[in-house]
């Protein structure tokens, strides 16, 4: 079984093809700093064609489903619900953070992927490994980040964006108790987006194309400034 993955819940996306026997076939991260629309397909048709696969041996289309980027993410949805349609191949929509904390394996540490939620905010999500799994502790939410570490009383992993942004708090709370990601782990993973997938449709679990929406936790500017 074949998985397309597309991770674009921040600008540092990434497209992820993987085989559930074969591992990994390959991995593509670009930042975004130019628009997704312009970035993303040609990075789809380049990691196809460079692993020598079409896109109708693809069997699952997967995607970050959020929380993170508004655009990001509605661009990725869309262009899964394109892919999926014209080939009618089933959706696996999987959780931002969810995907996020595994490519941190067997950590001995709480993890805290955060990423940026503008406002002062960030989303975040905290987990642990447990019996060989990514254990959920507590549910991604929007919050800010010294909300979020009142939460925690022990030695804890931050990864994403958001700890690069309040890192100079996390210390000053945390001092050696705070521990963060290398660089190549500081921003979520289309691979392991593309695991969790696998995981998904072995169980059955599949999404209904049409009423497939992202998950944005907090309302748009344009919901809360709509007055209609």
């Amino acid at each position: 079984m074949k998985v397309l993955a597309l991770e674009t819940a921040t600008l540092a996306g990434s497209i992820a093809v993987l085989d559930d026997i074969d591992g990994l076939i390959g991995e593509v991260r670009v930042n975004v700093k130019i628009a997704y629309a312009e970035r993303l397909m040609p990075a789809v048709d380049w990691l196809l064609n460079a692993s020598g696969i079409s896109i109708g041996e693809i069997d699952v289309f997967a995607l970050s489903i959020g929380p993170g980027s508004f655009t990001g993410l509605r661009i990725g949805l869309s262009t899964v619900k394109g892919f999926a349609f014209s080939e009618n191949k089933p959706i696996v929509p999987v959780p931002t953070l969810d995907a996020f904390a595994r490519t941190l394996p067997f950590s001995q540490h709480l993890i805290c992927p955060m990423l940026d939620a503008r406002k002062n905010q960030v989303y975040a999500g905290l987990y642990r490994w447990e019996n060989n799994d990514c254990t959920k502790i507590m549910p991604e939410t929007a919050l800010k980040p010294d909300d979020l570490l009142g939460k925690i009383n022990e030695p804890v992993v931050f990864l994403g964006e958001g700890a690069k942004i309040y890192r100079d708090r996390i210390l000053e709370l945390f001092g050696q108790q705070a521990v963060f990601a290398p660089p190549a782990k500081m921003t979520p993973s289309a691979t392991t987006v593309a695991e969790l997938a696998v995981q998904k449709i072995k169980e059955g679990i599949t999404a209904d194309p049409v009423s497939l929406a992202p998950l944005y936790i907090r309302k748009s500017e344009a919901e809360i400034n709509w007055k209609g």
